[in-house]
């Protein structure tokens, strides 16, 4: 496989994606009979380095989200395979899928539904700890005031309840709780997209610094263009369920070769008020992935498509070293 080809370029895998589908039933009637299905994620294939962060971005609603969440297990997967450290994540069940749990965390979107409000951090924090009964109940406390340290809390932080901190201070707290374990791996759910933007570069160094200390691996979700770039190792862009375009970092922002990729690219703000960058303005709207189109998902809204795209879907393929893209045009 060919992102098998990126990863192994000196490097050790750690998580590898193949082939992943999810796909929701939508009932009805009296007897709820399924009478359709969203496809949500639709066939991405991927993998991850140990210690790299791999950046997943795209419009919302593509499928990201849905990504991270498969394979951690929180969604059951309609097909497909997810490895970790070479284990079939999917194939696990009781005790070794909770054991394996203690190396696969998430951090949460929201700041402020993610965290219990009738209790106190501390406890949030340590919950893991206790339910995979590690350490006696001073050694926990001990590792709970070590975690809210390394975020850049105070210890006496752990006896207040969330409704008191303000939401960067939420997901720090989220932070802390994902790294109680000492996981080897975390997906990053747009960590910072509900943060103010002077909290947001806060939020992002902690990430950075607790990845180099700890050998973190990410997967960080995300749609702002500006903080992938900033965090990431390599890109995979996602549209309608569909990988569209993956490459390292430096490639994807110096040279997007994904009509859509190139979308996003042009509404990345430049800081120089005498600077003018040619937007992309692409017609219509995302559509439904009820009924996604044929051929290749983007073609209703490519200002470059072709007959060839509404009629056969492209292949994901490598067009340069490391570079992988689906479109007709760049094949």
């Amino acid at each position: 496989m060919g992102e098998q080809a990126i990863a192994s370029n000196g490097h050790k895998t750690l998580v590898e994606v193949e082939h992943l589908t999810k796909f929701f039933p939508v009932r009805s009637g009296v007897l709820q009979r399924v009478r359709a299905w969203v496809q949500a994620v639709d066939d991405v294939s991927f993998s991850i380095r140990e210690g790299e962060t791999l950046g997943l971005v795209g419009e919302s609603g593509c499928g990201k989200t849905t990504v991270g969440r498969t394979m951690l297990r929180l969604l059951e997967p309609t097909s497909g395979r997810v490895t970790f450290d070479g284990v079939d994540v999917f194939r696990l069940r009781g005790r070794e899928l909770k054991s394996m749990r203690r190396n696969m965390q998430i951090i949460f979107q929201d700041p402020y539904s993610s965290l219990d409000p009738r209790m106190p951090v501390g406890e949030s924090v340590g919950e893991g700890l206790r339910i995979h009964h590690i350490g006696n109940a001073e050694e926990r406390q001990t590792t709970v005031q070590d975690m809210l340290r390394k975020v850049g809390l105070e210890e006496y932080h752990a006896r207040r309840y969330p409704h008191e901190f303000s939401g960067g201070q939420r997901q720090r707290i989220g932070i802390a709780r994902a790294l109680a374990l000492r996981p080897r791996f975390i997906v990053a759910d747009e960590p910072v997209s509900a943060l103010d933007v002077s909290i947001q570069s806060q939020v992002l160094n902690i990430l950075k610094d607790l990845q180099a200390e700890f050998n973190l691996t990410y997967l960080f979700i995300a749609h702002n263009m500006s903080v992938v770039e900033h965090i990431s190792d390599r890109v995979a862009v996602m549209y309608l369920g569909k990988t569209v375009e993956l490459s390292s970092r430096e490639a994807l922002f110096s040279d997007p070769l994904h009509p859509y990729t190139q979308a996003l690219m042009s509404a990345i703000p430049i800081p120089d008020p005498h600077v003018r960058r040619q937007r992309i303005l692409l017609p219509g709207d995302v559509p439904s992935p009820l009924n996604p189109p044929s051929g290749c998902r983007f073609h209703p809204r490519c200002p470059v498509a072709m007959e060839q795209c509404a009629a056969e879907e492209p292949s994901f393929q490598e067009v340069s070293p490391g570079h992988f893209v689906a479109c007709w045009r760049v094949a």
